[in-house]
C-alpha cells in the first residue's frame, strides 16, 4: 500500500512527459519483460477453467488497464494530495462491492466510512486548486474532472480486490501478476503504437526514464505480488487495515517529493478520509476496547 501511494503520486510527472495511453503501454511492456519467467504454469497448478480465464481478463481490464488510465489522467488534473484523499475511499468501496457482488454483510461502520469518503471528496471539490491552468474556472473544471476520474479508479480498484479474492484460490500470486499484466499490455498496445509513432522519445530525460522503470515495476510487479501473497496468508478484512498507508504515502510523496502544498481544506479532507479508512478496516473488538 505504501508503494501504491508513492507510484500514484509519482505518476504525475510521468503524465506530464508522456501521453497517458503511451505511458500505460510502456508500463505494461517493461513489466511483461521482467515477468516472463512468471508466465509459466507451475506443475502443481491445474489447467485454468473458462470461468477463471474470464476473471483474469476482468481483473486486468478493470484493475490494471482502466485503473491506470483513470488514475493517471486524474492525478494529472489534480494533485497527489487530492489523489490520496480520493483513494482513501478504496476500503469502503471494496466493502460495498463485496456486499453487491459477494453478498457479504456490510456493517453500520462501513456505511459511516462511505459517508467519510463522500465528505472528504466533497471538501476537495470546494478547496481552491493549487495546480492546473492559469484560468481559475478552467482550473476548477479540470480538478472536478480529475476527482471524478480518481473516483472511477477507486471503483476499478474495488472490483480488482473482489475478483482477486476469487483468483487467489486458484492461481499463485506470481502467475496472477504476470497474466493480468500481459492482458494489460494487449489492451494498451493499439493505443501505445499510435502514440509512440508520434512521440519524441529523445526529449525524455534520463531521470524520467528511471522513474518510468520504477513505476512499471512497482505498479505491475511488486505491489500485485505483495498484495496477492498477503491475501493468501491473512483475512481480507485484516489486510484492509494496511490500506491506510495508501493515502498517507500519496499525500506525503506529493508534499515531500513533488513540492505540492496542502491547504487547510485538503488537510481536513485527508483527516476525514483516514477516519473513514479506520472505520472500514479496524476490527470491531479493537474499537470497542478503546
Amino acid at each position: 500500500m505504501t508503494l501504491v501511494g508513492s507510484y500514484v503520486a509519482l505518476s504525475k510527472p510521468l503524465a506530464a512527459a508522456f501521453p497517458v495511453l503511451l505511458l500505460a503501454w510502456l508500463r505494461f511492456g517493461i513489466a511483461a519483460v521482467a515477468m516472463l519467467p512468471w508466465l509459466r504454469k507451475p506443475a502443481h497448478e491445474p489447467p485454468m477453467p473458462l470461468g477463471i480465464r474470464r476473471l483474469v481478463f476482468l481483473e486486468s481490464f478493470l484493475g490494471n488497464f482502466l485503473f491506470s488510465i483513470c488514475m493517471i489522467y486524474g492525478v494529472s488534473m489534480t494533485s497527489a494530495v487530492s489523489a490520496g484523499v480520493v483513494m482513501a475511499a478504496i476500503p469502503a468501496a471494496v466493502a460495498v462491492a463485496s456486499w453487491l457482488l459477494l453478498r457479504e454483510r456490510v456493517t453500520g461502520r462501513t456505511w459511516a466510512a462511505v459517508a467519510c469518503a463522500v465528505v472528504g471528496i466533497g471538501l476537495l471539490g470546494i478547496a481552491k486548486p493549487s495546480h492546473g491552468a492559469p484560468d481559475g474556472s478552467s482550473q476548477q473544471d479540470n480538478a472536478l474532472l480529475g476527482h471524478l476520474l480518481l473516483f472511477a479508479a477507486v471503483l476499478c480498484e474495488a472490483a480488482y480486490a473482489v475478483i482477486g479474492k476469487k483468483l487467489t484460490g486458484s492461481l499463485g500470486p506470481k502467475r496472477i501478476s504476470a497474466l493480468i499484466n500481459l492482458w494489460g499490455l494487449v489492451l494498451a498496445t493499439p493505443f501505445g503504437l499510435y502514440f509512440a509513432a508520434q512521440f519524441d522519445f529523445g526529449a525524455v530525460s534520463a531521470g524520467l526514464w528511471v522513474l518510468l522503470v520504477f513505476y512499471a515495476l512497482a505498479a505491475s510487479i511488486w505491489t500485485v505480488w505483495l498484495w496477492m501473497t498477503g491475501l493468501r496468508s491473512i483475512p481480507a478484512a485484516q489486510a484492509g487495515v494496511f490500506s491506510v498507508l495508501l493515502p498517507v504515502s500519496a499525500a506525503l510523496t506529493g508534499v515531500l517529493a513533488l513540492g505540492e502544498r496542502m491547504g487547510s481544506l485538503e488537510l481536513l479532507a485527508l483527516a476525514i478520509a483516514l477516519v473513514g479508512v479506520a472505520l472500514a478496516t479496524l476490527p470491531g473488538r479493537a474499537v470497542s476496547d478503546l
